[in-house]
């Protein structure tokens, strides 16, 4: 089954409406999906789950029987990039969780993407198959060796058509260089080198070379009773390869320059909000940790998540961020049992659609916000198979925070803690969005496609 979501604004481009898919990828804790990653593209969809394994669709081409069904995503491709391990010096296990996937830019007719879990990055080769050959001189067709003195004759080698096959096949694999738990991988604009970030390193790699990388920031304390902050998050310029940045659970984002030395420790720019006196809480600083951080398109601007709000910084402005949006403003009062709960450390992650102009990112109740940056409108809806039939309009959501609850409207206090959007993918250049909401991936698309 496939789904879709929401015409609500209708002078504004990015209404969404029709239920492309609902992807169900499983019910156990494995088959929870940790990220979501449409190809430069948009032809092909990543999606890797906490067992380790990296689901891939392909999007249908268009029919002249059916040009409705341009836009929807079938399985092609399923694999098991991660097994779990046990680290014997340390007596800790390594989930096989697959934290981040990346694609690289497709060069031939095949394609390779990087996937990672906590400490080792892997690159990835998926190509397509339907030939074999057949009519080896030293092999049977069994594939076993033939008795030498039993051939009499040399045969051409010829290949055969077969059915359609998919592989996947791990071209190099990065380990060893993390003592912390990897959190983001990014590729860089050469296409040659990418980064590879833990809560106090981060780490620059050649494609080529997967016996050593060359650590470019280094935030670890000599004394680590006198750490202070972690690495959240880090993201290469999409333009630019020497320039990349990352963010920090203290709420502040570091923009550094590798061409000014070869150890990064000194940020080239340093963008923090300061807070307002009258807003501090207990939970200032927790609320405060940026869970993700994004370059826009353009390169221009920087995209940034912490707990509640989204924010848009320019490059060219340190002091505070150009734009501020709410992203669930009604949890402020809720802070003290989302402690209690573990939620207010969920990690949230934020996309940007393909010409820069809307934002999206995800809450609780299987909540997901959208902001046009130009008109400044916003809207709340909901990813759930109840409400989601193929082809239907998704209707806004609202939030009633007290007072006199409308027949449309959903109370703080029904909200559903357990189901999260945590990771969402915008299609690099049509209104086409991927949302995973626990074990389901819904595919949305606008309504005018």
């Amino acid at each position: 089954s496939l789904a879709g979501f929401g015409s609500l604004m209708q002078d504004v481009l990015w209404c969404f409406s029709q239920v492309k898919g609902t992807i169900d990828i499983g019910v156990t804790e494995a088959d929870i999906i940790s990220t979501v990653e449409f190809n430069h593209t948009g032809e092909l969809l990543a999606t890797g789950d906490k067992g380790g394994r990296v689901v891939i669709f392909q999007r249908e081409q268009e029919s002249k029987n059916q040009p409705h069904r341009r836009g929807e995503y079938n399985v092609y491709s399923t694999f098991q990039s991660h097994e779990p391990e046990f680290d014997y010096l340390k007596s800790l296990e390594i989930e096989e969780k697959i934290n981040k996937i990346r694609w690289l830019p497709q060069q031939n007719a095949a394609y390779f993407l990087l996937s990672t879990n906590d400490k080792t990055v892997k690159l990835w080769k998926v190509s397509e198959r339907d030939k074999r050959p057949e009519g080896y001189n030293l092999k049977d067709e069994d594939g076993r060796l033939r008795d030498p003195s039993m051939i009499t004759m040399l045969r051409v080698p010829v290949l055969r058509p077969m059915d359609l096959m998919v592989e996947a096949t791990p071209r190099r694999v990065f380990a060893n260089a993390h003592t912390y738990h990897i959190n983001s991988i990014s590729v860089n604009s050469d296409y040659e080198t990418y980064m590879s970030a833990d809560d106090l390193r981060i780490n620059l790699w050649n494609f080529e070379i997967t016996n050593q990388s060359f650590n470019i920031v280094d935030i670890k304390p000599a004394n680590m009773e006198e750490l202070t902050e972690v690495i959240t998050a880090a993201e290469f310029h999409p333009h630019h390869c020497n320039t990349f940045v990352y963010s920090s659970s203290k709420g502040t984002i570091r923009l550094c320059d590798m061409r000014t030395s070869a150890l990064c420790d000194r940020h080239a720019k340093f963008f923090e909000e300061p807070e307002d006196p009258s807003n501090r809480s207990f939970f200032s600083e927790i609320i405060s940790s940026i869970s993700d951080v994004k370059f826009s398109h353009s390169g221009r601007y920087i995209m940034t998540r912490d707990y509640l709000t989204v924010k848009v910084w320019d490059l060219n402005m340190e002091n505070r961020p150009i734009e501020t949006y709410q992203v669930h403003d009604y949890l402020r009062s809720k802070l003290c049992s989302l402690y209690e709960n573990d939620c207010i450390f969920d990690k949230f992650e934020c996309v940007w659609n393909g010409s820069d102009s809307v934002i999206m990112t995800g809450s609780y109740n299987n909540f997901f916000r959208m902001f046009d940056r130009n008109t400044k409108r916003d809207v709340t809806l909901e990813a759930s198979r109840e409400n989601s039939k193929p082809r239907a309009i998704l209707k806004p959501r609202k939030v009633c925070v007290g007072g006199k609850r409308r027949k449309d409207e959903i109370s703080v206090d029904s909200l559903d803690f357990s189901k999260k959007i945590l990771h969402t993918a915008w299609h690099p250049s049509e209104n086409i969005i991927a949302v995973a909401a626990t074990n389901n991936l819904y595919i949305f698309q606008d309504k005018v496609n």
